[in-house]
């Protein structure tokens, strides 16, 4: 878990621009990313919305979060477990296709 964590971390800091440093938590992380939320949502909807369409966020999970009094740290939440499980889905099919030669890249 604290792999994936780091690894996560380190796609946010390529895509987003934010500084992690040390050991973090899981709370410090989305805290963070809220933050960034709260910048992208200023650049307008149309480049926040192109964003959650290119992580594959839910519509119906995304327009949840939206009504929230806390929508900025939802959203962080949303993008975090979308990044988390990517991580995850990666490792799986690298160690399920390790040997397969035509899945190599």
């Amino acid at each position: 878990m604290e792999q994936e964590k780091d690894i996560v971390c380190k796609e946010l800091e390529t895509e987003y621009g934010i500084s992690f440093h040390g050991l973090i938590s899981e709370q410090e992380i989305i805290d963070k990313l809220a933050l960034q939320v709260g910048v992208l949502a200023e650049k307008g909807p149309d480049a926040f919305f192109q964003l959650m369409y290119r992580l594959d966020i839910p519509e119906k999970k995304l327009t949840n979060a939206m009504v929230d009094k806390e929508a900025a740290v939802e959203i962080a939440k949303l993008i975090y477990n979308r990044q988390l499980q990517k991580v995850r889905s990666r490792e799986f099919y690298k160690k399920r296709h390790k040997n397969d030669d035509e899945l190599t890249w």
